[in-house]
């Protein structure tokens, strides 16, 4: 619900062919260069001694999350690294890096084209499900289940093997029992040495799921942490899993709170229920009371891994994903400052001086790009999460909405952020100026999604949402080729899409949402024109983290 993208070959460019040879390690380098270097570093001593002891285990737990993801990612990816690590060349040491920029041998950022020699298709069931099974034969089998028996099939926190040739669900516990005992062994020991209480009731609680496989308790107590250390460890999102978007691949962040600038941001928290009374959608999909928490967190990264360090690097997150949480607590929002400052200067701002006409560009502004990116994580936990099931009840609308769900709650989330602003805006909430800024930053950075690429959620979202404004006059295209705003005609298409994608996720449509994005996440030509004048621009940034590598060098980790 949370992930807020090439030179030379874009991601939007043709897929590749059986004919295209694969990349040499001036390509690779080329490739990879489109990164920029961003060094994510931190004051760390005013941390008493045993907080930064449970740092440094937090990163450590960290680096055993990474390689769990990377065995979920794909199933031949460890013996892929070992062989690239034991290769001295030039072009093994280039094909090393970018895999590990990538997590794996395909590239994310176009069309996940294999840079490995003998590495076939990236498969859309990732390592979630049997290589030989379909994605038919996994859904008769997971429809045909008793209710507890379906509901281990298709939950968060299992994978589907074959048992004596029949489908059967592995909990995560058994499945990757070796690196969750190692993971929850850190936690404990960083949950030891921490003199913060719910630092330690959240490290001991996912500790013990890491083993169990029940995250609730865990997720509770994540939803309540109230410390320095800000870290979030575990199973959450499903993007991995391209086939039915059931399964949850692992990932890590750990960060320092900035409580100056979060204290600033908890003002948003208790507009929340007022914007759901608001939604421009039937009454009856609005939730008449939201979970009582809402809690925003401005941080700044130390160390990201697994899911959360691939390609693109994420600026912020909305979690937990699990609907009982959200039922009964809502959703933490955390923002990532440090590294939205690095993407902000690195990538918007040469971005506007290729996308925006010359007057327009001064209205590119960090405030802005900070808060629609806020906005966006608070409005995926706002409008309707379950749709009516085949059987009339009640169930997950990412369940009724499959490989759609991903890319429908991203465009949901951006475009629903940015109406919910005009109305904080106009109710005296946020600063007036705000809106003298917002829409043209917004428009900027679309480019900058985009270029994360249309096989990818963000990306496809953001399709979506752009095609959608041209056709109704929001967006225009100047003569230059560059884009601009009609600020007669925007406001009515913003509040139009949030209407049809909730819509949509209310019913859970299947056959609308797969209409909608085949429809609208394609690159039309005036917007290809502008990215292909992107060339010579960074596509994301690449974080180092020099501070998170001396704390392991101090601790010995």
């Amino acid at each position: 619900m949370n992930r807020l993208v090439l030179p030379l070959a874009l991601a939007l460019a043709a897929p590749i062919c059986a004919e295209e040879p694969l990349p040499d390690a001036g390509r690779l380098t080329a490739m990879q260069a489109v990164f920029a270097p961003v060094d994510l570093d931190a004051d760390l001593s005013a941390l008493p001694p045993g907080e930064r002891k449970a740092l440094a285990k937090l990163v450590a737990a960290s680096k055993v999350v990474d390689a769990l993801y990377l065995r979920q990612a794909g199933s031949d990816n460890v013996r892929l690294l070992l062989d690239l690590a034991a290769d001295p060349t030039p072009l093994g040491r280039a094909r090393l890096r970018y895999f590990l920029t990538m997590k794996g041998p395909w590239d994310r950022t176009d069309h996940h084209k294999p840079f490995i020699p003998g590495v076939g298709a990236k498969p859309p069931q990732a390592d979630f499900y049997p290589a030989d099974a379909t994605k038919e034969e996994v859904e008769a089998w997971q429809s045909a289940l008793p209710a507890e028996a379906k509901d281990r099939a298709t939950g968060f926190f299992s994978t589907v093997r074959r048992a004596g040739g029949a489908l059967t669900a592995v909990p995560y516990s058994v499945e990757y029992h070796n690196e969750l005992q190692a993971a929850a062994g850190l936690l404990r020991e960083a949950a030891g040495l921490t003199g913060q209480p719910s630092l330690k009731r959240y490290l001991e609680s996912r500790a013990k799921a890491f083993l169990d496989d029940d995250y609730f308790a865990s997720d509770v107590a994540w939803m309540e942490l109230d410390a320095s250390i800000e870290p979030t460890v575990g199973p959450y999102e499903t993007y991995e899993d391209e086939w039915l978007g059931q399964k949850a691949a692992f990932e890590s962040f750990v960060c320092l709170r900035d409580d100056a600038e979060t204290a600033k941001l908890q003002k948003f928290s208790s507009e929340l229920q007022a914007l759901e009374d608001r939604l421009p959608i039937d009454p009856r999909w609005r939730n008449p009371k939201l979970g009582a928490l809402a809690p925003i967190r401005v941080v700044n990264e130390l160390y990201a891994s697994g899911d959360a360090a691939h390609g693109v690097t994420t600026a912020a997150f909305n979690l937990p994903n699990d609907e009982r949480v959200l039922k009964q607590k809502g959703s933490k929002r955390v923002m990532l400052k440090n590294v939205q400052e690095a993407k902000f200067q690195k990538v918007l701002l040469p971005i506007s001086g290729v996308a925006l006409p010359a007057a327009a560009r001064a209205k590119v502004d960090f405030d802005a790009f900070f808060t629609h990116i806020l906005m966006h994580e608070l409005m995926h936990g706002l409008g309707p999460h379950e749709a009516a099931g085949p059987d009339g009840k009640p169930v997950a609308a990412r369940v009724m909405l499959k490989e759609t769900s991903s890319a429908l709650e991203e465009a949901k989330a951006d475009v629903s952020g940015l109406w919910a602003l005009q109305r904080l805006i106009d109710k005296g909430v946020v600063d007036k100026k705000l809106s003298e800024t917002l829409h043209t930053t917004f428009l900027a950075s679309s480019f900058r999604t985009l270029r994360f690429g249309i096989a990818e959620s963000h990306g496809k979202g953001m399709a979506l949402q752009v095609n959608w404004h041209l056709d109704r006059g929001g967006f225009i295209v100047n003569a230059d080729g560059t884009f601009g705003l009609d600020m007669r005609k925007l406001p009515g298409s913003i509040e139009a899409l949030v209407r049809e994608l909730m819509t949509i996720q209310a019913k859970g449509d299947y056959a609308a949402a797969k209409a909608l994005l085949t429809r609208m996440a394609v690159i039309r030509p005036p917007v290809r024109i502008v990215l292909d004048r992107l060339k010579g621009v960074p596509v994301d940034i690449e974080p180092r983290f020099v501070a998170a590598e001396r704390l392991l060098a101090e601790h010995g980790e």
